[in-house]
């Protein structure tokens, strides 16, 4: 039970981490970036022209997102021209009201078709779609279209360069952070993995692991662009490339953590006969995800960084559990001690992560070239064939696009039906909400809504304590900068100071400050409930059409790793660039499925089809994966035998039952007819006998030599053992899902 101390603690280090993240940093940028040229045009008697620089930066600050300084100034400078553009038509608009519904469908859906590009391109979009709909609000209307695009363009380009100045006055910050960040969640899966080996109930762990693990592999690609790309950028550097060898020391640390000697219930009947074991273990992942967090903390300052042999300490206790028996051959202690060395080589990682950070000669450092770290890079492909491909009712983003047109067009229509005050609200509440799946359209309708009624009740209560404009306007920056720094965090509290800071800049322009907070309210409410309903009706988009494709690459991705195993078990020598590329890629792969597997849980009851099977299926990839990572990680750690024939026959055994498993994810017929499918365990025992057996020159062999082919034997038996049957698993499973 935690300790009020230890929850005040918690709470300190997590207002810490909002404080240092690159979200807090961008919405303070944003608020200078917004605040300055409206300063600057009350002074200069042109606060129209100062508002519409403002609206540029706004529209151009959505592309500012985590990642190298190209793409990111890329970024903003393609969401600014859009916006320009966009502007500039939306002056025009307005000429016929016959015209205005078919074109701003037309415009809503080719604006959000860019998102088809992927993450920055869906921001671009948005920036697109935010223009378009501010075309319709009544600021800077007094100026030509021109005039007002062109300054809209200024304000794009003012606001890249306060980026820009920022990224040279504080270059190390955002890989600080993530570095920072991947630390902690490290830690925190080392510590869910602690206690999922004591726990008799595993679902819930699972399920957290499982989410950290997803939450680990995004900001993974995030820190590659950091680091790859500026090292591109900006040629050689020490300071990057030491923390370039600190985030691989990580990257291997997750799949250490993943790594298992054996399914579960072995361990859970071994640990049962000798508790205290099982303590040691335990302990020694508690003390090394301590570790990594106090080292997340010093990560900038590692000088204060004190010296710690809690680590050391259990290190020795897990040792002398596993290497004082006399025995040499014994299948709980050879799993034991396949376990240990899995531990140890974690306690190795954060030894050499310590080593980084003390500042050692550079002469020592095995710097990683350029030219290998830029394959580990996801590249996104801006073919025009992609907008091509996607272009009918099979594509999410195309669907989406459509929803969206039809919905604005209806919004808008219902705004000026009931000629509410502001209608381009419902619209912009719209672009806000809708997402091309059901579960995060719903969830986002549900958090603006509750978010939008707290933000209200709050500036009522707050207008009728004061009625000063300074107050007011303290406030509508504050809110804003709050809001923009918690848009990724808590939508639902970004929604309440959005509500604030609106409410408040209408308090300085309008007397009539309780109809704004109603009005908003109401618009709010009309385009979310317009939003959800357009999600449910229109073209929708469930999960399951969609988990076949997921599943496939997924499926895809484990075998292709798990080929790359087999090549370096038979061949030794160096490991290949091919190996590290096809690790990342079932490792991205599995968290894309872990997140579709989510979003299927929100939807409606009567769309999550299969559901048990789909999570039976995900779970057996996840298992796999784990699997895949206990394998490498030992075949790469420790010298090895030669591959032998039996190993070969199993692993190909392996991949054929995988690719059975993507010929019918694909809807291909079956590669292998009924008559050859047998039961795993015959397979195995054909090839493998059921125990280990020993030859005479084995028995001849030193004690110490003995263990370690003995070692290997137990943990690639036992491993090939379980993969041979998940492997035969999934296709059966499979066979029994409706997609």
């Amino acid at each position: 039970m935690r300790t009020s101390k230890s929850i005040i603690q918690e709470s300190l280090n997590d207002f810490s981490e909002y404080v240092n993240s690159t979200d807090f940093s961008k919405a303070i940028l944003l608020g200078i970036a917004l605040t300055i040229p409206i300063l600057v045009g009350l002074k200069l008697d042109v606060l129209p022209i100062g508002i519409t620089i403002t609206i540029g930066a706004m529209l151009a600050s959505p592309s500012d997102v985590s990642g190298s300084i190209r793409h990111k100034i890329t970024g903003i400078l393609f969401a600014a021209l859009l916006a320009m553009l966009i502007s500039f038509i939306g002056g025009y608009l307005h000429i016929s009201l016959w015209l205005l519904f078919p074109i701003l469908g037309l415009m809503m859906f080719g604006i959000s078709y860019l998102s088809i590009y992927g993450f920055r391109a869906s921001l671009i979009s948005f920036s697109g779609l935010l223009a378009l709909v501010l075309s319709f609000s009544n600021v800077s209307t007094a100026m030509p279209p021109y005039e007002r695009a062109l300054l809209i363009g200024a304000g794009g380009l003012w606001y890249a360069g306060l980026s820009l100045l920022r990224h040279f006055i504080f270059p190390k910050a955002p890989t600080e952070y993530y570095l920072s960040k991947t630390l902690r969640l490290t830690a925190e899966y080392l510590q869910i993995r602690g206690k999922l080996v004591a726990s008799k109930d595993r679902a819930e762990l699972l399920k957290k692991l499982l989410n950290t693990q997803t939450e680990l592999t995004t900001i993974h690609e995030t820190l590659r662009d950091i680091l790859i790309s500026s090292r591109a950028g900006s040629g050689k550097s020490d300071y990057q490339g030491k923390r370039m060898l600190i985030f691989v020391q990580l990257v291997d640390m997750l799949e250490l953590a993943m790594t298992n000697p054996v399914n579960y219930s072995k361990t859970d009947a071994l640990f049962k006969k000798k508790p205290g074991q099982l303590e040691d273990f335990q302990g020694l992942l508690f003390a090394m995800s301590d570790r990594l967090i106090t080292l997340s903390t010093h990560l900038s300052k590692p000088k204060k960084l004190q010296k710690s042999t809690a680590i050391d300490t259990f290190l020795k206790k897990v040792r002398a559990d596993v290497f004082t028996s006399e025995k040499i051959f014994d299948e709980d202690l050879l799993m034991l001690r396949n376990l240990y060395k899995y531990q140890k080589e974690q306690v190795k990682k954060i030894e050499k992560i310590e080593w980084l950070l003390s500042n050692p000669d550079r002469r020592q450092i095995p710097f990683i070239k350029s030219e290998d770290a830029k394959r580990f890079l996801t590249k996104q492909n801006y073919d025009f064939e992609i907008l091509r491909e996607n272009f009918n009712l099979r594509s999410p983003i195309f669907k989406h696009s459509l929803r969206l047109a039809t919905m604005t067009m209806i919004g808008y229509g219902v705004g000026m039906l009931f000629e509410v005050q502001n209608p381009y609200w419902i619209l912009l509440t719209l672009i806000v909400i809708m997402r091309p799946t059901f579960g995060l359209t719903k969830k986002r309708s549900k958090e603006r809504t509750i978010g939008t009624l707290i933000g209200g009740v709050l500036a009522v209560g707050i207008v009728l304590i004061t009625q000063s404009t300074t107050v007011y306007g303290i406030l509508a920056i504050t809110s804003l900068v709050i809001a923009f720094s918690m848009i990724q965090r808590n939508y639902k509290a970004a929604a309440t100071f959005i509500t604030l800071s609106v409410v408040f800049i209408y308090a300085l322009m309008r007397p009539d400050v309780f109809s704004v907070i109603q009005y908003r309210v109401t618009d709010t409410l009309i385009g979310a409930g317009l939003a959800t309903l357009g999600n449910l009706l229109l073209w929708p988009a469930w999960e399951i059409h969609s988990m076949q494709s997921t599943l496939v690459e997924t499926v895809k991705a484990n075998r292709i790793y798990l080929e790359e195993i087999i090549g370096f078990y038979n061949k030794k020598g160096s490991v290949p660039n091919s190996y590290k590329v096809a690790r990342k890629k079932a490792f991205l792969e599995m968290s894309d499925l872990s997140t579709a597997f989510q979003r299927m849980t929100q939807e409606p009851k009567s769309k999550q089809k299969n559901l048990d099977k789909v999570y039976e299926t995900a779970m057996l990839n996840h298992t796999f994966l784990s699997s895949l990572a206990s394998l490498s990680t030992y075949i790469l750690n420790n010298p090895t035998t030669p591959a032998s024939d039996n190993f070969n026959a199993v692993s190909s055994r392996i991949v054929e039952n995988l690719m059975e498993a993507e010929a019918l994810l694909s809807g291909k017929t079956s590669l292998r007819a009924n008559t050859e499918i047998r039961n795993s365990e015959e397979v195995f025992d054909a090839n493998f006998s059921k125990d280990i057996e020993l030859s005479k020159t084995d028995s001849m062999q030193k004690p110490d030599d003995l263990v370690l082919k003995l070692e290997e034997a137990h943990l690639i038996r036992e491993q090939l053992k379980w993969l041979l049957a998940m492997s035969e698993k999934m296709p059966k499973v499979l066979k029994e899902t409706q997609f």
